[in-house]
């Protein structure tokens, strides 16, 4: 008899990247080793039940959906309020949580998204044996990174530094600390934030793992013969460290001008993004090309020579997976979380130190990928190695730290 576990899971919907794609990832593979009750957005349940009408073999997950009333989210437009939005979503689904626990004999509670230790969950479900994350916290970028931000990007900042020095005297992350049976945690910096009374309770796990299925359809383009392409993608904000990919491009660029660059997404930044790119006359190399569809992303990500994930902190982990699937060398700057997948045989990984060095690293890296042979045997390597890192071994890895954790008391 499977073990019951009710999942809350606020980002979990098919067919998309993100959090929203690998809260899904994360249900599917744990409803093959569990009986589930998944809790998540009103607003998700036509796309899932699409796709399960389509793919049966996964009906037997119970999926529950709440929204807020309408006289509570009339303010809420795509990604804007989501942090408040969701918030009120946990107070709110309390009862929905207890019920359906009580009802159905359930001993199990897991918070899978969002990923902020700092949000909240359900009261009753923190009381029962519970499995937070994967979950990360205090994680902020340096002043000599953040200075080169918008005015709104310095000030989030900011806000990111006070909220990374206060956790430790924030009530309700010392609560789930004391509460959670397990704590999942996505980088080695959320680990060390972990208070000692619940260090024995914490485990470093990748949120992450390389989508082998989806790359098969999708073949590389023709080009011309010596144009070597990089790809990045990711929100266009200031931590995912576009300007200083863009800053280290212009000195690549110095060195081979058969050489391009495209950034897929969208965000805030664009405009200081774009001036930065004007700035350094990087307008025929360097392509700020929106946000695009799944589709699109993948005929990207076929297309392109060598993928960059310049996030300096941990993000677009999905992309630098992606990059495993594709074949494609990876370029990117330590994490402390999913890059510890990654080695100097298949991929470049920066040490986040001063800007001027990682800039310089970035784009020694990139002239190092000039050579077309050195490209394919990176790439090989990759995807060998990706090989062991595929959601169907995620799964195996997630049913057998729960088992070791859960007595079925």
């Amino acid at each position: 008899m499977k073990i019951k576990i009710f999942v809350s899971a606020y980002a979990c919907e098919p067919n998309h990247g993100s959090e929203i794609g690998v809260g899904w990832h994360w249900v599917l593979e744990m409803s093959k080793y569990f009986d589930l009750w998944v809790l998540t957005r009103k607003s998700n349940k036509r796309n899932i039940e699409n796709w399960v009408k389509n793919n049966p073999e996964f009906n037997k997950i119970n999926f529950l959906y709440y929204d807020l009333p309408k006289s509570l989210r009339f303010w809420k437009k795509g990604l804007r309020g989501v942090r408040t939005y969701y918030i009120i979503w946990q107070r709110l689904t309390n009862r929905i949580v207890k019920n359906t626990m009580l009802q159905n004999d359930i001993k199990i509670y897991h918070l899978l998204t969002y990923g902020n230790a700092s949000y909240p969950c359900s009261k009753f479900g923190q009381k029962q044996f519970f499995i937070w994350g994967p979950t990360s916290a205090g994680d902020f970028i340096p002043k000599e990174y953040s200075r080169h931000y918008t005015l709104k990007g310095r000030f989030l900042e900011i806000l990111r530094r006070l909220t990374s020095k206060v956790l430790r005297y924030n009530n309700g992350f010392q609560s789930r600390c004391k509460n959670a049976d397990l704590i999942l945690c996505k980088t080695k910096l959320t680990y060390d934030s972990i208070p000692k009374m619940a260090k024995e309770n914490a485990v470093l796990f990748t949120d992450v793992a390389v989508n082998i299925t989806e790359v098969n359809q999708y073949q590389k383009q023709e080009k011309e013969v010596n144009n070597i392409k990089y790809l990045a993608v990711g929100s266009l904000v200031g931590w995912r460290g576009f300007d200083i990919l863009i800053e280290a491009f212009s000195l690549a660029v110095k060195s081979n001008k058969n050489i391009s660059l495209n950034i897929l997404g969208s965000g805030r930044d664009k405009i200081r993004l774009q001036s930065l790119i004007t700035k350094l006359k990087m307008n025929s190399f360097i392509k700020l090309q929106g946000q695009v569809s799944m589709h699109r992303y993948y005929q990207e990500m076929a297309d392109c020579d060598v993928a960059v994930n310049p996030c300096l902190k941990e993000g677009a982990v999905t992309f630098s997976f992606d990059s495993m699937s594709f074949a494609k060398p990876l370029v990117c700057i330590d994490s402390g979380g999913h890059t510890r997948y990654f080695t100097n045989e298949y991929s470049f990984v920066i040490a986040r130190k001063s800007r001027k060095e990682v800039i310089e690293k970035l784009s020694k890296s990139f002239v190092h990928l000039f050579d077309k042979d050195k490209r394919q045997k990176y790439g090989l390597k990759s995807k060998e190695f990706g090989l062991k890192y595929d959601w169907n071994q995620k799964g195996e890895d997630i049913y057998n730290l729960i088992k070791s954790r859960y007595n079925g008391s």
